[in-house]
């Protein structure tokens, strides 16, 4: 797909011009369709058609949202640089690819598509189960200097232009004077996405969010307000409604982010849920994340969806992305849409660098061996925490399993390498020098009855995803003819 001219395409989808729109989106959507489906690059055409599906439902409720006046041409300007010629594509093709190439050269493997740091672990909520454990008595935070040096290094040393901020609440970083908002100005041509409870979301921070330009909120919620002020504490549901008025007063997009949970997995089975933030509260696209059980309290783990739930609510995502073309993605059941795991810092994926500055694998992979204050300490970069041996037996792993083509790549309905495959995370991914991001990531190690749950749980999945898996997609790999483009267009 040429990039330069994508970019230029998306700046014209804010024209008032309803038929030039028309054309502009099913110009968008063939490029989508010809560079995922048509170039053949996956060989497994069932995977590339749910890209595919993805990239042109995302393309549809973006101009959706813009003819509702919820994204304004200044934020759809800022976002096409960032997004099509910097941080998913390769704008700038020859610099980058030098970087590319000098990375490699390093570190032996290509760098990593982007970072997800929480720059403080404090918090305005004290929400059941956090997979951070944050609160507003927690204290450790990142320099800003520290945050901004790793954004540098990653636009520098890798070329990439895209950063997710999580918490922690975001919105309560401050470190010299410097905030969050401070960040996005220091780096107007990367885009970034942060995960916040919306609370402090008022019309003035909207505004500063919109004139920025490259900083888009992902609200956090767990249904309705009966769901998430259970969870979240009571009166919270309506300060996020209020957030979203103030943003769509603005024409500042925002993300909706859900966590599943056996309390609230019912409720995001029915189409009432997506409709409710898609076409009535204006979203513009929702991460789902069922609940990892590491966190806060004993019974974090009767809150994880069981595997009988977690298939029904893959079989949601498909329906609703193929059906309604709702933007989604489910960090355990999308595998699909990148390949298998995104951890460990492999070309397309990410590492996660905490309040403390330890570097881990994944978000939900609490484990760490180096920390980023030392690195930079001794004169090293970010880039050095991917040699280590737990992160390169992670790609290792994903290399062999999951990246390689169609006849041996494995079932991607069970992507995670930690949560799908404990018992192959135990022995043969995490490594004795690496230690437990706190004391409950460390305690499960010698928790026997978390072992044999886990374990158990992955069991049920794979039977439960096998038959979908051979029968839905690799099946497909032998057909000769990808599937017909969707050709849909407001």
């Amino acid at each position: 797909m040429n990039n330069s001219r994508a970019a230029k395409m998306v700046t014209r989808l804010a024209v008032s011009n309803k038929i030039v729109q028309k054309q502009v989106v099913k110009k968008l959507d063939s490029m989508f369709y010809e560079s995922i489906v048509a170039s053949g690059e996956d060989d497994i055409p069932a995977v590339a058609y749910k890209r595919y599906e993805w990239a042109s439902s995302l393309l549809s409720r973006a101009v959706e949202n813009i003819n509702k006046g919820y994204i304004s041409k200044h934020v759809i300007d800022r976002l096409s640089v960032a997004l099509i010629d910097g941080a998913f594509a390769t704008g700038r093709r020859e610099a980058r690819e030098k970087k590319v190439a000098e990375y490699r050269k390093t570190y032996q493997t290509n760098p990593p598509s982007f970072a997800v740091i929480s720059p403080t672990q404090r918090c305005n909520l004290n929400c059941e189960g956090c997979y951070a454990s944050s609160n507003g008595a927690s204290t450790p935070s990142l320099p800003f200097e520290t945050v901004d040096q790793i954004v540098t290094e990653l636009e520098q040393d890798a070329g990439n232009r895209f950063v997710v901020i999580s918490g922690g609440e975001p919105l309560m970083y401050e470190d010299k004077g410097k905030t969050l908002l401070d960040l996005f100005e220091s780096h107007p041509d990367t885009f970034f996405m942060f995960y916040t409870n919306g609370v402090l979301i008022d019309d003035e921070m909207a505004k500063k969010l919109e004139k920025l330009g490259n900083g888009v909120p992902a609200i956090s919620v767990e249904g309705f307000e009966k769901e998430t002020d259970e969870r979240r504490g009571r009166g919270v549901y309506k300060k996020i409604l209020s957030a979203m008025e103030s943003l769509r007063n603005v024409g500042m997009p925002f993300i909706v982010s859900v966590t599943s949970t056996s309390k609230n997995a019912d409720l995001l089975l029915t189409d009432e849920f997506y409709e409710t933030y898609f076409d009535k509260l204006g979203a513009s696209f929702m991460w789902q994340f069922q609940l990892m059980p590491i966190g806060r309290g004993k019974e974090v783990f009767e809150l994880m969806p069981d595997p009988e739930t977690r298939v029904k609510l893959y079989r949601k995502w498909e329906s609703l992305m193929a059906k309604k073309r709702y933007p989604m993605a489910d960090f355990w059941n999308s595998g699909v849409l990148t390949r298998g795991c995104i951890a460990y810092g492999r070309e397309g994926g990410y590492l996660y660098i905490n309040w403390n500055g330890d570097i881990m694998p994944c978000v939900f992979v609490p484990y760490t061996i180096d920390n980023v204050k030392r690195l930079f300490a001794e004169g090293k970069h970010v880039g050095d925490a991917l040699m280590s041996d737990m992160m390169r037996r992670g790609r290792s792993w994903q290399k062999g399993s999951q990246l390689t083509d169609a006849k041996n790549v494995d079932n991607l309905l069970m992507p995670c390498s930690i949560r799908d495959h404990y018992a192959n995370f135990r022995a043969n991914i995490l490594t004795s020098d690496a230690h437990g991001e706190n004391k409950t990531a460390e305690d499960i190690l010698s928790d026997e009855t978390y072992y044999r749950e886990l374990v158990a749980y992955d069991e049920r999945l794979s039977e439960l995803t096998e038959p979908i898996w051979r029968k839905e997609y690799m099946e497909s790999a032998t057909e000769q003819q990808p599937p017909e483009k969707l050709a849909r267009a407001k």
